[in-house]
């Protein structure tokens, strides 16, 4: 034991690995969502780079797959000043966002305390980040990021001023968090971490606009879905149309056949697997096993049709 040789760790400066914030570091980080989405346990899609609020433009406009609320990410390869936060509050309300993120190299303690100061006034649908970016290596390994969260919001604190929520949407509520955990902890699934007390959840695919989703429909029927809606009626029906050339192609893959709602009267499109059940079974565990079943087969099955039809999303 005596001889055990250890590496040193070297922080890195953040500007060797991207020497300029808006041509290097965000498109990197728009790339690379699914890492940032991890540490704060939400499944994120990235809606635009540089999307517009007035005459300014926020770094990252994304979307919570769990809520389609939106998410801003600021982001500063510098420690974090007035101006900066200053953005932060008129991009949030700009898009009405619900989650705000701001990314520097260093926080300053009265932008901390900025922070947690919203955190404890706004309610229980807003959330404000700070989060630290670090890169370090071992002797001359290769650098390795990390983002250190220094401001997150109090879940105790917010809960106080929640809104109240049916008995129904309860329900829901604990079925998605138990769905997503499992996901989670069991098969790598998603990053997610927190259910929502609504009928649906959708888990990105990597592909973006197109999500992966289980959902309680009408007429006491369950579904399990890929969702196609990229914010462009014509793209989306571009994409139905190339995925349902290969329709037989998919269903004898997945050996079964499925609902093809290109829905024309509406701007997003629907691939389905339907079962009978509602929220209120006696044995809910059994539509869980469903979900997670076929959730686990449409992204082992889609994902590469979708890989062909990377340049259409």
């Amino acid at each position: 034991m005596e001889n055990i040789e250890f590496g040193k760790l070297i922080k890195v400066p953040i500007r060797e690995i991207w020497p300029n914030e808006f041509q290097d570091f965000t498109p990197w980080l728009a790339s690379n969502i699914s890492e940032l989405g991890k540490v704060l346990g939400i499944d994120l899609e990235v809606v635009k780079i540089e999307a517009e609020v007035g005459d300014f433009s926020v770094d990252i406009l994304a979307r919570d797959l769990s809520s389609s609320k939106y998410i801003i990410i600021e982001n500063q390869l510098d420690a974090t000043d007035h101006d900066h936060l200053g953005k932060l509050l008129t991009y949030a309300s700009g898009f009405d966002a619900s989650i705000i993120i701001w990314i520097a190299q260093s926080f300053r303690d009265e932008h901390k305390q900025a922070l947690e100061w919203l955190n404890q006034r706004t309610d229980s649908e807003t959330q404000f980040f700070g989060l630290v970016l670090e890169v370090w290596k071992i002797d001359d390994s290769k650098p390795a990021y990390y983002f250190r969260p220094v401001v997150f919001p109090s879940e105790w604190r917010k809960s106080k001023k929640a809104f109240i929520t049916s008995e129904k949407a309860e329900r829901y509520r604990k079925y998605f968090q138990e769905l997503i955990d499992e996901l989670r902890e069991k098969y790598n699934f998603t990053g997610a971490r927190r259910g929502q007390p609504q009928s649906w959840y959708c888990f990105r695919s990597g592909f973006s606009g197109i999500q992966y989703c289980a959902s309680f429909a009408q007429n006491n029927r369950v579904r399990t879905e890929i969702y196609i809606d990229t914010g462009e009626k014509e793209k989306n029906k571009k994409i139905f149309e190339i995925l349902y050339e290969r329709k037989d192609e998919i269903e004898k893959e997945l050996g079964i056949q499925l609902e093809w709602e290109k829905m024309e009267d509406k701007q997003a499109c629907r691939i389905a697997l339907y079962r009978n059940g509602n929220i209120d079974e006696p044995d809910i565990r059994e539509i869980k096993k469903w979900h997670i079943e076929w959730l686990l087969k449409f992204k082992e099955t889609f994902s590469k049709y979708l890989s062909e039809i990377r340049d259409v999303t």
